[in-house]
């Protein structure tokens, strides 16, 4: 960190006061500090809540020295995103190493049964970890994964019979470390018959792994991984003898016949055994900290029950919130700075995810459980880039499946009086029991038998922020104008909606059209329970703004998705031109009434085709007087485009919405006028389907998972992403919404979308996913 002069005066990067410290050093010249030095992850705190016993250095030393764990610690979210990001300089070969050595005698031990554990898609460097993954990675991808699901299902169910009248259960003892395994051995294909004896080993390895058993319980510890290690040799030997069929290492055994090279014989017995943990204990701890964690919020457990369409969005809010994978290692391979901190080369870190996802400074309200947080999805419970989790889309099935079935079967289920306890280690993380409890003849099915038969469905990948609703109701409907009703929405339990800024818009979805529109806020964010839209009644309409019209009655209730805002307004602009035309008023009239607010110099500009059918005319005049200019069609008031925008004034930021004929026409009218200081709305995207004929196909490089994609002329980059199991938002599809922007690296652009301005296409380092392509071979991706 600093130079031994510096020892009273420390650099301005090290959050240590040198002074007031005397004590431990760490490799580098700076001492340790208390906190630091008190780290213990094995300890109760740590073990029961990572994140805020980490609280103290994600705030003051986010990168610090242990010298109980001789390891670095990481403890933010960009810290240790970026170390993932680079798997050369922060080498992924510590990753199964013994955290606590252990003693000859158990060494002796594991060495008597031939134990030989070698490098898995875990812990492997390059080149060798991709040529491996690439070879193994089809069965993990979401389609190959769709097959699986009603085995997971039938099994839940299976075991949730066993007790569902009994009023009274241990989850962790009576399902939830039972069937992950079972789903993990089948998955494997594992034959039925070794499924008992390999169900006795899997937690020894953890133990003997990411833990600290005391030296008598360490030749105990060796002897049940020894027996491990030897029966999944003696498995994988019966499945050689027929490698047809199911099962992910049965698929490994085939592709060995193919790239022998890669898929060796002592690569196949080490991913036999590490398979089994990695499939098993993360997805049972994590359904335990879910269930938990969702009956722990009452109020969450009730709406996720009431609406089950939330469970992809509260599965992976459980998993960020406390996540099963709390910390993960990884060697430093050079001098090299972490958070500005000097780390030297050789140097082991402890990444810690689990304090990572709770970081305000990536997360708004970190600690806040919220089942609709469109970004819950970002956490770094899976890791991330090259060696991210690849059965993370097996375990959200599987999370998915089992959160279901117990808010069908099981809505009234509640936590019972207990003390929550840990096996103590550094990564894996779930209680040791979840004791449950209900009232046996409150049970749905007693009574609607047909529970059984509403499933919700999985959505395997990770959720679209598309589908996370929330409901409101409906306070009030009124007309606006001859063909536009104003609508106020209020939360159903009087409490604050999400915060909300001019140019935002929600998701409303259309009764049972099945239709989703987008509609502008264009209330007062001030109104803190209270959303208002405006309805135009769309005579092409496809059923959303005329069911609206004709169905929609006030007390009802409708599910919204957002706020999202894509048209920021900028209040720091010298002088602003707010232009609307139609029902383009709506974003616009919460614009100009917080630019009156502010004192700035603006103007509004009003378009339609008479005054009848221009909505909030009368409030938009009465609100700003002599800054409103009305052009009314029928009346020969024109707007003059051409004369609006001939002489471009410095500072002055233009703002419009409306259709797509104005919208074209404001662009070329504004061609003249500097970057970025038009600003437009688009109802629609400008094409939303491809033309095969008319496209060519390229490739997509993406760095930080070490892939190279085809990108065929008949499908999006988006499309290609999920099918190799890569993580993107998406929302819309039609490059409207702005949620699957990734960053690029190299590559030109043909953009497509309607989100990005002028100056943010000609930059060429972002693009929309779902439409926009490449204008040449190749593009380089930041994913």
């Amino acid at each position: 960190m600093t130079t031994p002069q510096d020892t009273a005066a420390p650099a301005a990067r090290c959050p240590i006061d040198h002074a007031a410290l005397l004590g431990q050093r760490s490799p580098t010249p700076c001492p340790v500090s208390p906190g630091a030095a008190a780290f213990d992850p094995f300890s109760d705190g740590y073990q029961q809540d990572p994140p805020e016993y980490l609280r103290w250095a994600r705030e003051q030393e986010p990168v610090f020295f242990s010298p109980q764990l001789g390891y670095w610690v990481v403890t933010r979210y960009d810290d240790i995103k970026a170390v993932f990001r680079d798997n050369l300089t922060f080498s992924p070969s510590i990753a199964l190493e013994k955290i606590t050595p252990t003693g000859d005698e158990a060494n002796a031990v594991l060495a008597q049964y031939g134990y030989a554990m070698n490098r898995t898609l875990v812990n492997e460097d390059e080149p060798a970890h991709m040529a491996r993954r690439r070879v193994l990675m089809e069965p993990f991808t979401p389609e190959a994964l769709k097959h699986h699901e009603p085995l997971v299902r039938r099994v839940t169910r299976e075991y949730i019979d066993r007790f569902i009248n009994d009023g009274r259960a241990d989850l962790v003892d009576q399902m939830l470390w039972e069937v992950p395994l079972t789903i993990a051995l089948h998955f494997l294909g594992v034959p039925e018959e070794d499924m008992d004896q390999l169900r006795q080993f899997s937690i020894a390895h953890t133990v003997n792994t990411w833990g600290r058993p005391r030296p008598e319980e360490q030749v105990k510890v060796a002897h049940a991984v020894g027996n491990f290690w030897q029966l999944a040799g003696k498995i994988l030997d019966k499945m050689r003898q027929d490698p047809s069929g199911p099962g992910w290492m049965k698929y490994g055994i085939r592709k060995q016949a193919e790239y022998p090279d890669v898929v060796t014989d002592s690569y196949l017995h080490s991913m036999m055994m590490a398979g089994i943990v990695a499939a098993h204990e993360t997805t049972a701890n994590a359904t335990a900290n879910a269930l938990k964690l969702l009956l722990q919020h009452p109020s969450a457990w009730r709406e996720l029950c009431e609406d089950r369409s939330l469970i992809p969005s509260a599965v992976e809010e459980c998993l960020r919130h406390n996540g099963s994978v709390a910390a993960w290692r990884r060697l430093a391979t050079r001098d090299v700075q972490v958070g500005g901190i000097d780390i030297p080369a050789g140097s082991k870190l402890l990444i810690v995810m689990a304090s990572a996802n709770h970081d305000e400074r990536r997360f708004a309200d970190a600690d806040l459980f919220d089942i609709r947080r469109d970004d819950a999805s970002e956490h770094l419970t899976f890791g991330y880039g090259a060696h991210q989790c690849m059965g993370k889309n097996l375990a959200r099935m599987e999370l998915q499946i089992f959160i279901d079935e117990f808010a069908r079967r099981l809505p009234h289920m509640r936590l019972a009086e207990q003390r929550f306890s840990y096996v103590a280690n550094t990564s894996f993380r779930g209680p040791e029991h979840l004791w449950v409890e209900w009232d046996p003849a409150a049970n749905p099915e007693h009574h609607r038998p047909e529970v059984h038969e509403v499933l919700q469905p999985v959505r395997i990948g990770e959720p679209s922020r598309h589908a996370i609703a929330r409901p409101v109701q409906v306070e009030s409907i009124t007309p606006l104008s001859a063909d536009t009703l104003r609508l106020r929405l209020r939360s159903v339990d009087g409490q604050p909606l999400p915060r909300w800024t001019p140019g935002a818009h929600i998701d409303v979805a259309c009764g049972s059209t099945g239709l989703s529109r987008q509609y502008s806020l264009c209330g007062d964010p001030a109104e803190a329970a209270v959303y208002e839209i405006a309805v135009l009644r769309d005579p092409a309409s496809r059923g959303g703004s005329a069911w609206l019209h004709e169905q929609l009655r006030v007390g009802e209730r409708l599910k919204i998705r957002g706020p999202r805002n894509h048209f920021r307004f900028d209040e720091g602009a010298q002088r602003v031109i707010l232009l609307a035309g139609g029902i383009g008023i709506t974003p616009i009239r919460a614009m100009a009434r917080r630019a009156s607010a502010l004192g700035m110099d603006y103007q509004v500009h009003y378009c339609g085709r008479s005054r009848q059918h221009m909505a909030y005319l009368a409030e938009m005049q009465a609100e700003h007087g002599q800054r409103l200019q009305v052009h009314a069609s029928d009346e020969g008031q024109r707007l003059d485009l051409s004369a609006l925008l001939r002489s471009p004034t410095p500072g002055t930021q233009l703002y419009a919405c409306g259709p797509e004929r104005l919208l074209q026409a404001l662009a070329e009218a504004g061609a003249h006028w500097p970057e970025d200081s038009l600003h437009t709305e688009h109802f629609h995207a400008q094409a939303t389907q491809l033309d095969p004929s008319r496209e060519h196909a390229f490739e997509v490089v993406l760095k930080d998972s070490g892939l190279t994609l085809p990108v065929p002329a008949d499908q999006t980059v988006l499309s290609v992403l999920r099918a190799a199991n890569i993580d993107v938002q998406s929302d819309c599809g039609e490059g409207l919404c702005g949620s699957c922007e990734v960053r690029v690296l190299g590559g030109q652009i043909d953009h497509r979308d309607v989100v990005l301005t002028r100056s943010e296409r000609e930059a060429q380092d972002r693009m929309m996913v779902c439409c926009s392509r490449a204008c040449g071979g190749q593009l380089v991706l930041e994913l």
